[in-house]
Parts: C-alpha cells; structure tokens; sequence
C-alpha cells in the first residue's frame, strides 16, 4: 500500500478514477430501475471559492454555487457517495454544502436540504470502508434538514474491490449498493404519497 500511493500514476489515476464515483453510479442505477429519474453531478463540475461571508457580502453567493443548489432545489432526494480524509468529510463536500446553504433573494433558509432524503455511501482503501467520515455527513445533513437514512454503505479495501467495468466484484455488496438506491427513491415515493 506505501508504495503504491507514493506511485504519482497511480495517484492520478485514482483521482481520476474516484472509488466514490463508481459506487455513487452504482447505486444511481438501483435507483434508476426502480423508477427514480437521476441526475449524476461531480462537485468538480461546480468549481466554488472557500466559503467566506466578507466575500459573499461583497460579490453576493457564487454562480456555480447558484447553479448547484438549484439542482439540489430541483430534486427530492441525494445519494451521496462521501470520501474520507482524516476521519472526516472533504473540504470540498463541506464547503459546497456551506456555500449551497447559503440564502439568496427572499428564499426560506436552506431551501436546498430542506425535506430532502439522502442516502449516504462511501468507499475507502481503508479498513473501514470511510464509516467515520459518514458519521459527519450524517450529522452535517441531519442538523439543516435532511432526513438521512438509517441504511448506508462503506466499500472497504476500494482499491480492490471493483472490475474493470467499474462494478463492485462481491455481487453481495453489489446488491447492497443498487438497494441503497432503491431504497432511497422508494422511501421519497412514500413520503410524497405518489
């Protein structure tokens, strides 16, 4: 494991080739066939400043912060695929949240996570699979009105743990993933009554 991360095209490629990005995409596809219409976004797509009120007062919330949180608006519910780093959540899952929770014009506060439904997943080459960074999410996204579910999923040993296809090759935690999404979109259904 040392020496592979000191490898600078392994490195890459794993940046490139996100663990979290393939487990979100799986279970967007057990969301998918079980009736649910689903938009992948990569926070990379969305390039924010840090979060800081001097410059918001100023410049007002940024455009690509404008831009995500009206998706997040435009849908019911989140499947969040988090990566750990330092037992915790990324700076960059944080501050997009700060910077989407951000009140613009004469919306209700946190209109973006307000009744929304999240799923919460995470693969990790470590042994716990980025449970203690789902800790976080789950308290972050519980505390402005998230309802997060009690199911989640951690892939542990990431690095091995998906083909070449970009599935997981365990088909038990495969099936697991898929019915993460699944249920996330069933349990939106319920509460809306459709």
């Amino acid at each position: 494991m040392t020496q592979a991360s000191q490898d600078p095209r392994l490195c890459r490629q794993r940046q490139k080739d996100s663990f979290n990005k393939k487990l979100v995409q799986i279970a967007a596809a057990g969301a998918t066939r079980a009736g649910a219409e689903v938009t992948l976004i990569d926070l990379k797509q969305f390039p924010l400043p840090m979060f800081d009120q001097d410059l918001e007062q100023a410049n007002g919330v940024p455009e690509h912060a404008v831009r995500l949180k009206q998706l997040f608006v435009e849908h019911d519910g989140l499947l969040i695929a988090a990566p750990e780093y330092n037992s915790s959540i990324t700076p960059l899952l944080k501050n997009s949240i700060d910077l989407v929770s951000r009140t613009t014009g004469d919306e209700p506060p946190l209109v973006a996570f307000q009744g929304k439904v999240t799923a919460p997943m995470s693969a990790s080459p470590g042994e716990l699979g980025g449970l203690r960074g789902l800790v976080h999410v789950r308290s972050i996204l519980g505390n402005i009105g998230v309802l997060v579910l009690p199911d989640q999923v951690a892939i542990s040993k990431a690095f091995e743990a998906f083909g070449d296809n970009g599935q997981l090759l365990d088909e038990r935690k495969q099936a697991q993933v898929e019915k993460l999404g699944a249920e996330l979109f069933r349990v939106i259904t319920s509460l809306k009554g459709s």
